[in-house]
């Protein structure tokens, strides 16, 4: 079982290593707050009421409340948002939130083109048809129901019932290295050897009936 504290480890590191190749534009490095015995919060500092993130509200709406209150772990050089929230109870993890959340405005590539046209590391993000979908993986085995709400499922955009299938709940590391790698894959060429993050993995939480299904597995 990885413990709150290796997660809280990954964060950090993780958070070094994007100021350190300039892929975030700020950030808030992580917290681990004890919520009662033996029951831990990994988050980020200053981190406030989520619930916005939920609600049926247009998405820029979302994303402007949420980068107004800096509710995120990392501001990523294109405005994009990701957040990185785990919850440990008596050292079991029961429940996490790994969201990125695009930003839906481009005035800042629309004002200064040529700063993001000169450097190669900006390809992936100003690309003209580049269409902004947030993307979450949630761990939230007390609310499981097969194939309908697996334990830990991946939801693409804002759509109410989209739950794919993930195998396990989802480590920090494995996380960001899917975002850069499939985001920002010309930075994540340019620095392969500074955005190579060790990782645990988590127990596998799937069913048999969600592996017939389309999912998504770590091996």
């Amino acid at each position: 079982m990885t413990s709150h504290q290796e997660i809280y480890r990954e964060i950090n590191t993780i958070t070094q290593k994007l100021i350190e190749v300039s892929l975030c534009d700020q950030q808030n490095f992580p917290s681990s707050t004890s919520i009662g015995k033996d029951s831990y919060e990994i988050a980020y500092s200053g981190m406030q009421d989520l619930s916005i993130a939920l609600k049926n509200i247009d998405y820029k709406d979302i994303y402007h409340e949420l980068d107004r209150g800096k509710n995120y772990n990392f501001k990523m050089i294109d405005g994009a948002l990701i957040q990185l929230l785990y919850t440990y109870k008596k050292s079991e993890l029961i429940s996490h939130r790994l969201a990125f959340l695009p930003s839906p405005f481009l005035e800042v590539f629309q004002n200064e083109p040529t700063i993001y046209e000169e450097d190669e590391i900006y390809a992936d993000i100003i690309a003209k048809n580049i269409l902004p979908v947030p993307i979450r993986f949630d761990y939230d085995p007390d609310n499981h129901k097969e194939l309908d709400h697996p334990k830990c499922h991946l939801t693409l955009g804002q759509f109410k019932n989209c739950r794919i299938p993930v195998c396990s709940p989802i480590a920090p590391s494995i996380f960001i290295s899917f975002i850069i790698r499939s985001f920002y894959n010309t930075a994540f060429r340019k620095f392969t050897d500074d955005l190579t993050f060790s990782s645990n993995l988590f127990d596998k939480t799937i069913t048999v009936g969600e592996k017939k299904v389309l999912h998504i597995a770590i091996y």
